[in-house]
C-alpha cells in the first residue's frame, strides 16, 4: 500500500445523498478478486448508457475531472453492501481522498485498509470545497497536519491517530502484521528456552 502524505487535485464533485457501493461498483463487476481494472467501472451506471456509450454529462468522464485524485461527495457515502470492491474501484481510477460529511462505517474503514483518506468535515465547508471543483481549482490536503488548504483558506479534520499512522506509514492489515515479526520471533525464542518440550 502507498503512504498517503500529501495530495494536490482538482476536486470532483458529486452532490448525491447516500451513494452506495453497488453506485460504487456494480455487482457485475465483482468476479474478480484483483484489485486493478476497476476503475474503468466506477460509477459505471452513471458514466454510461445502456449500450455503454460515455455520458458526456457525468462529471467524472470530463476534463479536468477525469484525473481527479480527490471526490467531494454527499453525506452516508459508501452505504449499502459491505464489498471491498468499492474503495478497489475509486483508487483504481486515481482517487485516493474521499470528503463527506458522513460515511457508511464498513465503508470508512475499508478505505484506510485500501490507502484512501476519508475525510468528515461540515456542510459548510463541503459547499467551500465544492465551489472550487467548479472552478476548476486545486486543493491540498495535509494528512500529518490534518488540513485542507484551498485559496487563503483552510480546514482542520479529525481522523483517528492509529488510522492516521496507517496510511501515512502505507500499512494494510498485513503490513501490520509483518511489523510485528521482531516481537514474535523474541516470544517465540523466549518460549523455546522456558518450555523446551514444546
Amino acid at each position: 500500500m502507498q503512504k498517503f502524505l500529501k495530495l494536490k487535485s482538482i476536486p470532483a464533485h458529486i452532490p448525491l445523498m447516500n451513494i452506495d457501493t453497488d453506485m460504487i461498483i456494480p455487482k457485475q463487476f465483482l468476479k474478480t478478486i484483483k484489485r486493478t481494472g476497476l476503475g474503468k467501472s466506477l460509477f459505471y451506471e452513471m458514466r454510461y448508457d445502456e449500450s455503454g456509450k460515455i455520458i458526456d454529462k457525468f462529471i467524472l468522464n470530463n476534463e479536468p475531472y477525469n484525473k481527479s485524485k480527490i471526490l467531494i461527495a454527499g453525506k452516508n457515502f459508501g452505504c449499502g453492501s459491505s464489498r471491498e470492491h468499492a474503495p478497489w474501484a475509486l483508487l483504481d481510477f486515481g482517487i485516493k481522498c474521499v470528503i463527506s460529511t458522513s460515511f457508511a462505517d464498513i465503508f470508512y474503514n475499508n478505505c484506510f485498509n485500501n490507502g484512501i483518506l476519508p475525510i468528515v468535515i461540515d456542510e459548510k465547508s463541503i459547499g467551500n470545497l465544492a465551489s472550487y471543483s467548479e472552478r476548476k481549482e486545486e486543493i491540498d490536503i495535509d494528512l500529518e497536519e490534518q488540513k485542507i488548504s484551498y485559496g487563503n483558506n483552510k480546514i482542520e479534520f479529525k481522523i483517528d491517530p492509529s488510522k492516521k499512522k496507517r496510511l501515512l506509514e502505507g500499512l494494510d492489515n498485513i503490513g501490520i502484521s509483518l511489523k510485528k515479526i521482531p516481537r514474535i520471533e523474541e516470544f517465540e525464542i523466549s518460549l523455546k528456552k522456558d518450555k523446551p518440550w514444546i
